[in-house]
């Protein structure tokens, strides 16, 4: 197998199919005009946008609303050394409609901490980029 064999760039549809099969990503997004990374369990929407549940005073929030930020999640098999990554990159925004928000009270994700009083956030999949390396037991 060729270097180029075990590569392959993934479409959109194929990311998004493969973003529905992991639970937790990772936000990427500037926190005091550094890069930040925050693992964090996720939902799509019916529109391919990724969904956050999560506290309204964390500094995620208050990070993030109105700002463009990346979100990268994967699936790895370091014995087989294959796996796959997906960002998507697009605006985050705070959702404050309240029926939208009720919607996605009972179809948006579910946090994995405790919440009193959950925000959800929705980041446009305005760019979804993947990659998939189709790895061979073993070969270096």
């Amino acid at each position: 197998m060729s270097q180029n064999d075990a590569f392959r760039a993934l479409d959109r549809q194929e990311c998004l199919r493969l973003l529905v099969k992991v639970p937790v990503g990772r936000v990427v997004y500037t926190r005091q005009a550094l890069p930040a990374v925050l693992p964090i369990n996720f939902s799509l929407d019916t529109d391919a946008s990724v969904l956050l549940r999560t506290s309204p005073d964390s500094d995620l929030v208050r990070a993030i609303d109105g700002v463009v930020v990346a979100f990268e999640a994967d699936e790895i098999d370091a014995a087989t050394r294959s796996g796959w990554s997906v960002v998507v990159t697009g605006r985050a925004t705070v959702v404050t409609e309240r029926a939208e928000h009720e919607r996605l009270s009972h179809v948006g994700p579910q946090s994995w901490m405790p919440l009193r009083d959950a925000v959800f956030v929705r980041i446009e999949s305005e760019m979804v980029t993947g990659r998939e390396l189709i790895g061979t037991h073993g070969a270096l």
